[in-house]
């Protein structure tokens, strides 16, 4: 992923794997996907604490991304980060795994921090060597502890701090338009997944952005 200072004109979509996808047809959706426009980064995100499920999805994604030349991540699963040659990791329990991890990888892997709405978890994250913060949900959405991640977490951020931020979880067009000048990544998934043509669904936002 980019730093910041590439990103200064317009935000970056960071792509997040549906919770659950058939094997015989995501990694084709995802192409067209890639395909479509310029991808920073794609996270695996499955719901599934399935070894040999989450192994046959890194592998299908991890394709599909390497012969676009788009990193890729997973959650969690730093281990199977490096079994798989994924790219990193994108840690979801705030800033408490972020050391290890970056200890535990290669030097040149990508260690991301989902911290939720909060403040300093997201200083603690970047201090402990973070590549990026991810703050979601910014709408309504499933993810965290019901805490909303407001825009003005975000406008705070991108004045004081120099990590990358990620905006995630319950996206919509207006909300992608009032933060665009806040933050460095969109985390797009459910959003466009769940329409019948993502492709089409992503170029909505891309236009939201402005």
């Amino acid at each position: 992923m980019d730093t910041a200072a590439d990103t200064v004109e317009k935000p970056q979509i960071y792509l997040i794997s549906p919770p659950s996808f058939e094997l015989g047809r995501f990694p084709d959706q995802l192409a067209k996907v890639l395909d479509s426009t310029e991808i920073a980064c794609v996270r695996l995100d499955l719901a599934s604490r399935d070894e040999d499920t989450l192994s046959r999805a890194g592998d299908a994604l991890r394709e599909v991304c390497l012969a676009r030349d788009v990193a890729i991540v997973i959650s969690d699963h730093q281990i199977l980060a490096e079994r798989l040659g994924l790219d990193g990791v994108h840690l979801t329990d705030a800033s408490k795994s972020v050391r290890s991890a970056r200890k535990a990888l290669s030097a040149d892997a990508i260690v991301g921090s989902f911290c939720g709405a909060s403040r300093h978890d997201g200083l603690t994250a970047g201090e402990a060597g973070a590549d990026y913060i991810s703050f979601g949900p910014v709408g309504t959405s499933g993810l965290g502890d019901g805490a909303v991640a407001e825009q003005e977490l975000f406008q705070w951020w991108s004045e004081v701090v120099e990590v990358p931020v990620v905006a995630e979880g319950g996206l919509t067009e207006e909300l992608v338009r009032s933060l665009s000048p806040y933050t460095d990544f969109f985390g797009i998934g459910e959003e466009i997944w769940r329409s019948e043509d993502p492709v089409a669904a992503l170029q909505t936002f891309i236009k939201a952005m402005g």
